[in-house]
């Protein structure tokens, strides 16, 4: 069930901050959003990392306005070439680009003053979720690290597509990488049944309440050569690896990420806490769900002793 998001930007208390930072030489655009009335002296703070098509404020605002409330400095940003950062072509997702700006990211964070640097939580959803992995496993002075829907298993994600729509990925993708020119694009979001990177799990819905909430339309497309991608990602390899404390909250009835649930359990790495909660891929942004998720999300940041 999805009905709606619990904050819009025009109810939030906390005090956004535009700014930006260079990774690699590309621009990215950021926004530090510190919670009202700050003393700004040895403050926490979470780095969010978006999913898969997201930018700034397309459903993370819920989120980086109940953890400014609970006290953290959070930060946002566009991946290059999405959103408000500079990087050509656009629309384009590389796996390990985007590791390049999540890494830029979190040392432009630490670089604030009046971030305490002891006290870094990185937070990723979706494909960002699979960044947040990698990202602690390269940084294990972080404080913490919340995955939520995580991409952990591209391959698990490749066999939830049917073979017809798999045929129709690869033939674009194909077509994408060797022809001259702007990339082909495919639509990010459809209805169910309709040609697009994601067509389950009420993703279209999802896009429509957010566009309405942040009021800007989205663009919906990404180049096709995206999906390339998406099969060898599998940052649920990093796991054994973690000395971090790790919350992975997966959705039992995720048909774009499916969780792994088992695969991570194998692991049976005692950093890592694991939690569900019954839902498709895009619901725990919304209501009612949402109020699972981030209850669930404060209470692993209490443990970390880290307000």
């Amino acid at each position: 069930m999805m009905e709606t998001l619990r904050h819009s930007p025009k109810d939030l208390t906390c005090e956004s901050e535009r700014t930006g930072f260079y990774s690699r030489g590309v621009w990215c655009a950021a926004t530090l959003h510190w919670p009202v009335g700050a003393s700004r002296k040895s403050t926490p703070a979470i780095l969010m990392l978006h999913g898969w098509g997201g930018i700034q404020d397309a459903l993370t605002v819920s989120f980086y306005e109940e953890f400014t409330r609970a006290g953290y400095l959070v930060m946002t940003f566009d991946y290059r070439g999405w959103g408000d950062s500079a990087g050509l072509p656009r629309q384009t997702i590389s796996a390990r680009q985007r590791m390049w700006d999540a890494d830029a990211a979190l040392a432009f964070l630490k670089s604030q003053p009046g971030v305490d640097l002891a006290r870094i939580v990185v937070w990723g959803s979706s494909f960002g979720g699979g960044h947040a992995v990698e990202l602690a496993a390269d940084h294990p002075e972080l404080a913490g690290v919340i995955a939520q829907v995580p991409m952990l298993d591209g391959m698990a994600a490749v066999r939830a597509v049917p073979l017809l729509r798999l045929m129709q990925f690869a033939l674009c993708s194909l077509v994408d990488m060797i022809k001259p020119g702007r990339p082909l694009y495919i639509p990010v979001l459809s209805e169910p049944g309709a040609f697009s990177s994601m067509d389950r799990d009420d993703a279209s819905k999802a896009m429509k309440i957010a566009e309405e909430s942040i009021g800007r339309q989205y663009d919906n497309r990404v180049a096709a050569r995206s999906l390339m991608t998406m099969g060898p990602y599998r940052p649920f390899k990093l796991l054994k690896n973690l000395r971090v404390p790790t919350l992975l909250l997966g959705a039992t009835e995720d048909t774009v990420a499916p969780f792994v649930e088992s695969s991570v359990r194998r692991v049976n790495n005692p950093h890592i806490r694991v939690a569900t909660v019954k839902a498709n891929h895009f619901e725990p942004y919304f209501e009612p769900v949402f109020s699972e998720v981030i209850r669930c999300e404060l209470d692993f940041l209490e443990s970390l002793k880290v307000t």
